[in-house]
Parts: structure tokens; sequence; C-alpha cells
């Protein structure tokens, strides 16, 4: 909520981020988590002022650093973190995007990385873009800067979903109370395997599923889902 700076990831920003992330993390009561912004841009990345040549090494490394951590935090939570982006997201802020497990944007959403017409090419948000779009594609915006238009996201896989911006609010939260209908433990179990099984060869991955569906039946809602399947009844989730 810092529009004015068009809610760009200064130090401070990624800080709060960061906190509010972990916010309650361990409880129950936690389910999804939204990522929104206030105003016309929904993040337009890095605080250009904290990279300028007055602030030292040292503060540099820990911007990136620190940028690093909450991107990769987003997955190694264990409910969904869902992005509803209404605006423009730019360099650090398409990063943030892209590292989210879901997207939801506005028809006038737009996603760029315009990092190399000033000289400093988009390379921490490229390893978010190149793990959710083509290569191809990745590369054009990376190489020239040009913002994709929300539709053109939508078709890339970068974000979920496009609707009227007067249909955000809803979407989300349609979206957001779908997934609260199911188990906590199972979705951080399912949400942990997916992104662990991305990085391994076929091979492994499906070895190591494997293991996991049955780890899964062990779960107290995973005997309790299938009960109520074969009662054909509601479940009744423990988390």
């Amino acid at each position: 909520n810092n529009p004015r700076r068009r809610n760009a990831l200064s130090l401070s920003m990624l800080q709060a981020l960061r906190e509010d992330l972990l916010h309650d993390v361990k409880s129950k009561d936690l389910r999804v988590i939204v990522i929104a912004a206030e105003g016309p841009v929904f993040c337009s990345g890095h605080d250009l002022k904290e990279l300028s040549s007055e602030d030292d090494v040292k503060h540099h490394s820990q911007v990136f650093e620190l940028c690093a951590e909450v991107m990769t935090l987003i997955q190694k939570l264990p409910v969904p973190v869902i992005a509803k982006v209404n605006g423009l997201a730019t360099a650090a802020g398409c990063q943030l995007v892209a590292s989210c497990d879901i997207a939801v944007a506005s028809e006038k959403s737009q996603f760029a990385t315009p990092g190399v017409n000033i000289g400093l090419f988009c390379s921490t948000p490229a390893v978010a873009l190149g793990r959710s779009l083509p290569r191809k594609v990745a590369l054009e915006m990376l190489f020239t800067g040009e913002p994709l238009s929300a539709q053109e996201a939508l078709m890339h896989g970068l974000v979920s979903k496009v609707v009227p911006e007067d249909r955000l609010d809803e979407e989300t939260t349609k979206i957001s109370q779908k997934i609260c209908e199911s188990s906590k433990s199972v979705l951080a179990l399912g949400k942990a395997t997916f992104y662990r099984q991305m990085t391994q060869d076929l091979d492994t991955a499906y070895k190591m599923t494997t293991q996991v569906m049955v780890d899964n039946l062990t779960l107290r809602d995973g005997q309790e889902g299938i009960e109520a399947f074969i009662q054909k009844r509601k479940p009744v989730w423990s988390h």
C-alpha cells in the first residue's frame, strides 16, 4: 500500500511483505493469501533510488537477497498464494506475479521486464519469468522491455485468469473460497510436492510422487475424504 511510490519493492516494502507472508503461517485458520495493491500500479519493481551509487554494494546485495528470499518464500508457504493484479506489474513486480501460485488479473493489467532500457537487466525476475513462460516469450520481454497485455499474459501462462476490472474482487474471492473448502494439510502436502517434482526428471518425479500419494493416505484428512466420498457425505476436515 504505497501507490505514491508505485508500490516499489523497497527494502522496507520487502521486509513488510516477508513479515505479512509469515504472519499466522502456522495457524489452522490461515487458508489462502492474496497479494493485492492500492493504486494504478500493482508493483513497479525495485526502488531505483536504493540502487544508485549513493548506496554501497552491501546495501544493493541486501535488497536483491531479500527479494529472492521473499519470492522463494511464496512457494514454500503451506497455503496457496494468489496475486490479484489490477494495473502494471514491471521488473521485480512482474517477478512477484510469476512467483505466486495463482494470478488473477484485470483486463487493463500489463506485465513487463524493462530493466534493459535503464541498463539493469532483469536477471532475478528472469528466474521466475523463465519458469512461468515459454523461453522465447520470456527472452523477448527481457531483451526488449516491451509489455505483455493481460490477454497475452494469459495466453502464455503468466496469469491464471483475466477478468473485467469490476469482477476482479469477485473472481479472486471465488477462487479463495474454493481453496478454503479443502483440507489445509492436504493442500500443503500437494503444494510442496508440486514444486519439488518440477525440478526433477520424469522417473524421479513419479517415484517421489508415488510415495507422496501413499503418505497422503496416512493423513487424517486423506482418510476422511475417502470415507466421506464412499458414504456420500461432505468431508469434515481436521486440517
